[in-house]
């Protein structure tokens, strides 16, 4: 964790990304692997992953610097200074633990390679999703231990209830606090017996997304939240693939929104979903991948999944002030600027995304895709 933040008057800027799995293939290319067995129908050699990629994109050195799948997303972060970093990290970090039962897919990472994480100058991450208890309770102690040790905060998952439904709380300074709850739920196969109770480590768990389920939240949120802090709900929700945002998902993150929450991080799918402005907060529906293995993989070349997204709001005081997107997209397991073609394509979907949302979008003369002056914010 960076020692102090310089804010610039009354104004947060968050950095989000989707999902960073840096287990399986990305962890074979690290400076310190672990075991590369697997137990999915298909592949059974984490390494098979890193020859897909490697197919599709080119040779890929073994080991790589810890910073490696991160590539010019770094230079980029540092250029447009975010105050606060923030991912959904959908991998265990752990060498330790037996394979989760009933489950085709498992992630981890091993714990020397946590430099990966610490590259990136990470605050913050959420853990309430599909893959944090892949290896079990053990694995999600050396998840949460190895997290604290390098100076990251988790939220979402914990050795009880208390400790997963507790927000990860950042210093803005100026006795302001950024509090961040993570909560998973089954539509994005979150297993219900994952849920912490007070006796069993797990995650902060939604067995739904109703108007019932955002009110209790917003009643932990109203319980802790002072009235200067920037509050963040980050919720792993929804199928792998596809545009379309069901109506109980909107209403929920409305339902937020109007109970004070400032931004609602959606992420599960494989690709960007819709993106809303709404009474002065920010709704991201979908913040597709950021960090994984799946270059090579084919079958859904229409969502363009190599295309990524580094999001970027900035909130004043009121609410949501300014919105940036950087285009980036994967090659050999490394985030790299998207080409001018990309990065019109991406804005020109996040448009027709969040038109009937009232949220439009435009590329900027850098680069960078930005709100529409039509938007209100």
């Amino acid at each position: 964790m960076r020692e102090s933040r310089v804010m610039r008057g009354d104004e947060v800027t968050l950095f989000l990304g989707g999902d960073v799995m840096t287990g399986r293939g990305l962890d074979q290319i690290l400076p310190r692997p672990g075991p590369s067995e697997l137990r999915e129908p298909l592949v059974l050699d984490a390494r098979r992953y890193v020859e897909l990629a490697e197919s599709a994109s080119g040779p890929i050195p073994r080991p790589v610097p810890a910073d490696w799948p991160w590539g010019e997303a770094l230079r980029l972060l540092d250029e447009l200074r975010p105050d606060v970093r923030i991912v959904n990290l959908e991998t265990s970090v752990t060498d330790r633990g037996e394979y989760a039962a009933g489950k085709e897919i498992h992630y981890r990472m091993h714990p020397e390679n946590l430099a990966c994480l610490t590259a990136a100058r990470l605050d913050v991450c959420a853990l309430a999703n599909n893959h944090v208890l892949d290896f079990g309770p053990v694995g999600l102690a050396d998840t949460l231990d190895g997290l604290h040790r390098v100076g990251i905060t988790p939220a979402g998952a914990g050795r009880d209830a208390a400790e997963a439904w507790r927000p990860a709380r950042v210093d803005l300074g100026t006795g302001r606090r950024l509090l961040l709850w993570s909560v998973g739920t089954p539509s994005a196969g979150v297993p219900p017996s994952w849920a912490a109770t007070d006796g069993r480590p797990g995650v902060a768990y939604l067995p739904e997304t109703s108007e019932a389920a955002a009110d209790a939240l917003a009643e932990r949120v109203a319980a802790e939240a002072g009235p200067g802090d920037l509050v963040v709900v980050s919720v792993h929700w929804g199928s792998n693939w596809g545009y379309q945002v069901p109506k109980e998902q909107v209403d929920f993150a409305r339902r937020l929104v109007a109970a004070g929450v400032h931004l609602v991080q959606g992420h599960s799918s494989h690709h960007p979903r819709p993106i809303e402005v709404h009474r002065g907060g920010l709704i991201m529906y979908g913040c597709g991948d950021l960090l994984d293995d799946y270059e090579g993989i084919g079958g859904q070349e229409s969502f363009r999944p190599e295309l990524r997204l580094l999001h970027l709001p900035t909130f004043g005081t009121d609410g949501l002030a300014r919105l940036r997107l950087v285009p980036v997209r994967i090659r050999r397991m490394r985030l790299e600027p998207a080409a001018p073609d990309e990065a019109r394509w991406l804005a020109g979907l996040l448009d027709r995304l969040g038109a009937p949302y009232r949220t439009r979008f435009r590329l900027g003369d850098d680069g960078l895709i930005v709100l529409d002056p039509a938007t209100t914010v």
